[in-house]
């Protein structure tokens, strides 16, 4: 046993307890989607079929358009009523109609549709008719009763003949806690996609996927508030939720509760888990070239537009969360609103609790034939090893901090004892930062500093040195000493002058002391001069 583990479970008496997790969803009851037309398409659900050891039966090709996004007509006729009649002739389900006359699944053997890259996934608004006088409509902004939608979203009600396609319609299985295997929920399936901004991304997500999940996901939570007032509360809210559930669950975790997002090159290290918000592209930490997420991360930012260009490494979120390294993201294809969006708080409880990718996302999400897609391998439980203990090197000490809050979930003070023995004997600079976190969480903020200031003298990058240091300049803005956060941060200007993630240092002193705007002159003829020019 690796010197760690061996230290907690002589020094600390630890012991792992029973785990109830969901179960594992049944490959029988997955197919996967796939454009004929690509053959990167069909090579990709051949090769996670082959990962989940999904039947070669449940695979189902379909001649699909190669552009993004599709008209209605072409989803209804290409994709909606080809993939319907494969349904029936598979014998995956059995319709009838309801009492209102509506043919829909009572009874259905596929659960979870997988759709692979090469499937289009925007279906376009519906063409407005000519005004009276023949002249164009004016096109309308989102209003919530837009009738373009995700494929995905549209797609989860495949087995339901007819249905008002303006405006979104309840999801049956927000808020369960229950395996689609035993949820009541005929007529709806849970789909995913397996995208991203090129195929070896793709496959990249799938083998992480199944890698991670054996010992499990391991790391750092990183949470981002927008604090942008009363209409982003409600999303405000589900971040503030995971950060207390994390001090239960003993995710170490990093919340930033100011206005503007993470810094460029804030040093995110050991990033399992990301959940952020509210800005047009990726910024911050994802600006830095050298930043990579840990395999298996699951990261989220929230933005109406966050899927639109999903296959895109550069432009909005989800494709560059991707490219960076992330191995399952959600997002929206077109405007949702904050409502109708995946609820983070239920998204990560259910996550964390061994659900599937799939599974919690669609707990999490109160709406469907709307915008949302879920993008990573659908069946992808990173979870469902949380109280597995092997020894792993790169994991060993986030599965000590784990260990510690299982063992001693409500005497904090014995656990926070032991933990700072086991660090001061393994030098270990992750848990004297977890420990400064778990005080910061409680507003301990003399103990917190002390912590954060034990686990810069340990940690040996320079970029772990620094967040400690961020840390501290960070405490003092929350407490209002902003003269003390610029002088700090100058302070330690020179000394991270070497390493990328000095432009955090740069960013906030930007943001807290800007520098002057340039000086404006005129020329003889009394016109503005451009800073640099001459008249």
């Amino acid at each position: 046993m690796h010197l760690l583990l061996r230290v907690l479970t002589i020094l600390l008496g630890v012991t792992a307890p029973a785990w109830a997790t969901p179960p594992a969803i049944s490959p029988d009851s997955v197919a996967v989607l796939y454009n004929t037309n690509q053959d990167a398409s069909r090579n990709l659900a051949l090769y996670y079929a082959s990962r989940r050891n999904i039947p070669a039966s449940n695979l189902i090709g379909l001649p699909l358009s190669e552009h993004d996004a599709i008209s209605r007509e072409v989803y209804n006729t290409t994709l909606r009523d080809p993939l319907a009649a494969a349904f029936t002739e598979r014998k995956w389900w059995v319709r009838e109609k309801n009492g209102q006359g509506v043919l829909g699944p009572v009874r259905q053997k596929i659960r979870v549709l997988a759709c692979m890259r090469g499937v289009p996934f925007k279906v376009q608004r519906l063409p407005l008719p000519p005004n009276a006088d023949g002249s164009k409509p004016k096109a309308a902004g989102p209003n919530g009763k837009q009738d373009e939608a995700a494929v995905d979203a549209e797609l989860a009600l495949l087995g339901i003949a007819e249905y008002d396609l303006k405006g979104p319609l309840n999801n049956p299985y927000y808020k369960q806690d229950t395996p689609v295997s035993e949820a009541a929920i005929e007529g709806m399936l849970l789909v995913g996609r397996i995208d991203g901004p090129s195929d070896q991304v793709c496959r990249r997500m799938i083998d992480d996927a199944v890698a991670v999940e054996a010992d499990g996901l391991w790391g750092m939570c990183y949470l981002d508030l927008a604090k942008k007032g009363v209409g982003y509360k409600l999303g405000d809210d589900w971040i503030e939720t995971i950060a207390r559930h994390n001090v239960e669950l003993g995710i170490p975790t990093v919340i930033d509760r100011n206005r503007d997002t993470f810094v460029t090159n804030y040093p995110m290290r050991d990033a399992a888990l990301y959940f952020g918000w509210y800005t047009t592209h990726r910024n911050g930490p994802f600006l830095n070239p050298n930043f990579r997420f840990p395999r298996g991360a699951v990261a989220v930012h929230l933005h109406s537009f966050s899927a639109q260009n999903l296959r895109n490494g550069n432009t909005k979120w989800c494709g560059p969360l991707l490219q960076k390294g992330a191995a399952a993201t959600l997002g929206n294809v077109y405007e949702p609103f904050l409502q109708m969006t995946h609820n983070f708080d239920i998204f990560h409880h259910r996550l964390t609790k061994g659900y599937s990718l799939v599974e919690a996302a669609w707990m999490s999400l109160p709406v469907t034939s709307w915008q949302n897609v879920v993008l990573g391998d659908p069946l992808y439980r990173p979870y469902a090893a949380f109280t597995d203990f092997k020894t792993n090197a790169s994991n060993r000490e986030f599965k000590a901090i784990r260990q510690a809050v299982i063992q001693w979930p409500t005497d904090r003070e014995t656990r926070i004892t032991k933990l700072r023995t086991a660090a001061a004997r393994l030098n270990s600079g992750r848990i004297y930062e977890a420990i400064g976190l778990a005080h910061l969480a409680r507003n301990q903020r003399d103990a917190a500093a002390a912590f954060f200031s034990s686990a810069s003298k340990v940690y040996l990058a320079g970029s772990d040195k620094l967040r400690q240091e961020l840390h501290l300049i960070d405490m003092a803005r929350q407490a209002g000493r902003k003269q003390d956060a610029i002088n700090r941060l100058r302070a330690i200007d020179a000394d991270y002058a070497a390493t990328p993630e000095s432009k955090a240092i740069t960013g906030l002193l930007n943001i807290l002391d800007p520098p002057p705007p340039p000086a404006v002159s005129v020329d003889q003829d009394g016109r503005l001069v451009k800073p640099g020019t001459t008249n």
